[in-house]
């Protein structure tokens, strides 16, 4: 796979570059589970690995982790510093390519998959709508050319843009189709959590200045507090039926998109339009 010619430089500012294996094992999982049958379908299911960092590991995990869903996928990891690239070549092999550049995402096809984790948090929260309309630009359209499937569900390529700790116990992220920004999902390591809204200190850019009263975020996160209260009793059966439970109650009053599957996962994931900042 050849990179097209460009003289340009890189659309980005260089990232502290802090990474570590396993730290995206959250957002690779729910990607794996939400997205697979899309790859599986893509004429070209090419994932970008955008500002991977200092090390390779999570490009190389995230091939790793797409092929036990997608067999054809490849994965570019795409990093804005030369040294990291130089850094990466070694671990070229069949399916994973490593390139210089940044949000202009240097590779000839429109990518199935745009993985962007801990890129925007040096951003400026008025930046974040700029980067995020260029990438969703990048990304394969649907079969029929538009956002969304034909029957009404979301169709073409996916975004995934999110933030989370140094070794991926909590992460929250954002999904963004052709169209724009669809759902937030919230995930934890349910062993490391006090209360649901421990998991403000990682919302991503776009929603991390939003957590505060009059805010839909901060609704959110107070009523997930309330609910996890209420499921108390349940701690007694463990973290995992307590989390579900508070869930299942959250549904009453938020819309919240997945199921039981994904909660047993330690995730929920609510649709954009209920968190969205207000302007």
């Amino acid at each position: 796979m050849t990179a097209p010619r460009t003289s340009a430089r890189p659309l980005g500012t260089v990232t502290r570059g802090t990474t570590n294996p396993n730290r995206l094992r959250r957002m690779d999982r729910w990607i794996a589970a939400t997205h697979g049958a899309a790859l599986r379908r893509a004429p070209s299911p090419v994932a970008v690995d955008l500002g991977y960092g200092a090390a390779p590991w999570t490009a190389v995990e995230l091939l790793a982790r797409l092929r036990t869903v997608a067999p054809r996928a490849r994965v570019v990891g795409v990093e804005i510093e030369p040294a990291r690239v130089a850094a990466a070549k070694p671990y070229e092999r069949e399916g994973l390519a490593f390139r210089h550049g940044g949000f202009e995402i240097p590779v000839p096809e429109r990518p199935a998959l745009i993985r962007a984790a801990n890129v925007l948090r040096q951003y400026d929260e008025a930046e974040v709508a700029g980067v995020w309309a260029r990438l969703c630009a990048r990304l394969a359209p649907a079969a029929d050319g538009s956002g969304s499937d034909p029957g009404g569900g979301f169709g073409g390529g996916l975004l995934v843009e999110g933030t989370c700790d140094e070794i991926g116990r909590r992460h929250v992220w954002v999904a963004l189709g052709p169209e724009g920004p669809r759902t937030v999902t919230f995930a934890t390591r349910l062993g490391s959590l006090d209360r649901p809204s421990d998991l403000a200190e990682r919302l991503p850019k776009a929603l991390i200045h939003r957590n505060v009263p009059g805010e839909p975020v901060h609704a959110f996160l107070r009523d997930f507090d309330r609910a996890w209260a209420a499921a108390a009793p349940y701690a007694s059966y463990g973290a995992r039926q307590r989390w579900i439970r508070a869930v299942r109650d959250l549904t009453a009053d938020w819309p919240v998109t997945d199921g039981p599957a994904r909660w047993r996962q330690g995730e929920v994931t609510v649709a954009w339009g209920a968190l969205a900042p207000r302007h």
